[in-house]
């Protein structure tokens, strides 16, 4: 018995043992099993467990077509966002028997084609993207290649493209309403330089918008994401501060809002009456920080779901038809603002 275990089972085997045609365990392994009888599948299920079958892949895709694989292409993998993106693209392949291969871009455009060639060459079937705002050659190379393509937290070829993203302009404006009707009156707003990304240009943009559409004081302090000088920020804050308190400083990158958080501890006797901070998700942290941060929150899970069932039904039944969603964020409004 211990020698028929190990032997390496072909589907034509699993089909004599179970007494069913090779189609039906093709069907089975492929996950069509609506027209199959809860005997069959439980049979095929039992057999396949026993002798520890695992599919040829290389064979399916020969037959297939297919490798069963979807590039994702991340542009930065560290942060909680990106992690429940990944988590949704994730859970919702695999329910249709597609593996996804991950590569982290640093919004860099040469890591991008780097990710891009190799991923086509492992003969992906499909891309789910995170762009720079420089992809647009890419975009047309994937297309050549006969590749369908869904864009996530970016909108930058709304035109005739596949994506998904956050209403990010709108919940800001949101946002920023509230906390202007709650009595803050002068604003600043401590991020990275927005054109690099839609999601940073919307960001700022609903920023500016609503505090501009008040006529209240409003200023910028422009960061990189490298070299943060926390210093620097506490002085910022602080001169701001002194002029026309009370104060919201908006932290529309996520990376950096532990980093002007930690400048802000100083001042932390002034939150929130004289001074409010709020910022982009973060809310693996930010629930236990001393005060608890206000965050708008995006959707990740929910947009990795959405971002991945759309190119499995281009995959499944292709219409060359852009499908664009746009899903609404919320806000943990907590200690940190009024």
């Amino acid at each position: 018995m211990e020698k028929e275990k190990e032997k390496k089972l072909t589907i034509r085997d699993i089909a004599a043992l179970a007494g069913v045609s090779k189609t039906t365990v093709s069907f089975y392994l492929n996950g069509k099993t609506e027209k199959m009888s809860a005997e069959t599948g439980a049979r095929l299920h039992d057999i396949i467990e026993k002798y520890h079958y695992t599919p040829n892949v290389a064979a399916r895709m020969v037959n297939r077509k297919q490798s069963l694989l979807i590039g994702v292409i991340i542009g930065d993998i560290t942060n909680s966002f990106s992690n429940q993106i990944v988590k949704g693209i994730e859970d919702t392949a695999r329910e249709q028997g597609y593996q996804i291969l991950i590569g982290n871009s640093s919004y860099r455009p040469e890591d991008e084609t780097g990710h891009v060639e190799r991923m086509l060459r492992l003969g992906v079937d499909g891309f789910i993207i995170q762009p720079s705002s420089q992809f647009q050659h890419l975009r047309e190379h994937i297309r050549n290649a006969g590749k369908p393509l869904v864009y996530f937290d970016s909108k930058l070829y709304a035109s005739d493209s596949c994506w998904v993203k956050t209403d990010n302009y709108e919940a800001t404006c949101r946002a920023i309403e509230t906390c202007i009707a709650r009595g803050y009156r002068s604003f600043l707003m401590i991020g990275a330089k927005p054109s690099l990304l839609s999601t940073r240009i919307e960001r700022s943009a609903g920023f500016l918008d609503t505090v501009n559409a008040h006529r209240l004081p409003c200023s910028a302090m422009e960061i990189a994401e490298n070299g943060l000088d926390l210093g620097e920020i506490h002085r910022t804050v602080q001169t701001a501060l002194r002029r026309v308190p009370p104060l919201l400083v908006y932290v529309p990158n996520c990376w950096a809002l532990p980093s002007v958080f930690t400048a802000l501890q100083p001042l932390r006797s002034e939150m929130p009456k004289q001074l409010g901070l709020i910022g982009f998700d973060n809310t693996e942290w930010t629930q236990f920080s001393d005060p608890r941060i206000t965050t708008i929150v995006q959707p990740a899970y929910a947009e990795g779901r959405s971002a991945c069932r759309i190119l499995l039904s281009e995959l499944s039944a292709p219409t060359n038809r852009p499908v664009q969603e746009t899903l609404e964020c919320t806000v943990n409004w907590e200690g940190s603002t009024l």
